[in-house]
């Protein structure tokens, strides 16, 4: 098992310029903004369950970005319904990265379904997305990040993290400031690829 901020730090540590990242509500979203703030980051706050549904929608919008949702397994067991519509849909440019800790860690590491069984690239694969795989050590996670700035069809992973609670570093929590800034930041990003 990976630890968590190591592991965000390896995955995004080459970001392309065109790539946009939904987090998921919590701890993806504390990793993510330990990073440092970002204009091309959408950052969630309570909205559990939509961070994939989201990234669709930026997806289908802004064909000629790659967006990347990063979520945890307790919000991807809420939104499971996503992945069907994801594999209907076909975006190209959308990636699905679950870090899957087999806990719930925003209510207090009680044991999620992943931990006892349930299988979240089957059910992507099943949804129709044919590009599932699971990263369980450095070595499949590099492989992950060297996909990000070329990927050309849904991709959908987890990463196996262990499950800790390292400090959480938050980003704003301004909807609009969020919302402002991103747009401004795909506008850029949008008009730049055409």
């Amino acid at each position: 098992m990976l630890e968590r901020r190591a592991a965000i730090e390896t995955l995004l540590a080459e970001r392309p310029d065109d790539l946009f990242v939904v987090p998921g509500l919590g701890s993806t979203t504390y990793d993510v903004a330990s990073l440092g703030e970002s204009d091309r980051d959408f950052h969630l706050w309570g909205a559990m369950g939509g961070a994939a549904m989201i990234g669709l929608g930026l997806a289908l919008a802004q064909p000629r970005l790659r967006v990347a949702v990063i979520t945890g397994d307790g919000e991807m067991l809420m939104g499971l319904g996503s992945l069907a519509t994801i594999g209907v849909q076909q975006p190209k440019n959308l990636a699905v990265i679950v870090f899957d800790n087999a806990h719930y860690g925003e209510t207090g590491m009680q044991a999620s379904h992943t931990g006892g069984g349930v299988d979240l690239i089957g059910v992507a694969k099943a949804c129709g997305i044919a590009d599932s795989l699971a990263v369980t050590d450095e070595t499949g996670l590099k492989q992950l990040a060297a996909r990000l700035p070329r990927f050309d069809r849904p991709l959908f992973a987890t990463v196996r993290i262990r499950p800790e609670e390292p400090p959480r570093v938050l980003p704003t929590r301004d909807g609009v400031a969020i919302k402002l800034r991103f747009r401004k930041a795909v506008a850029a990003s949008a008009g730049a690829t055409q």
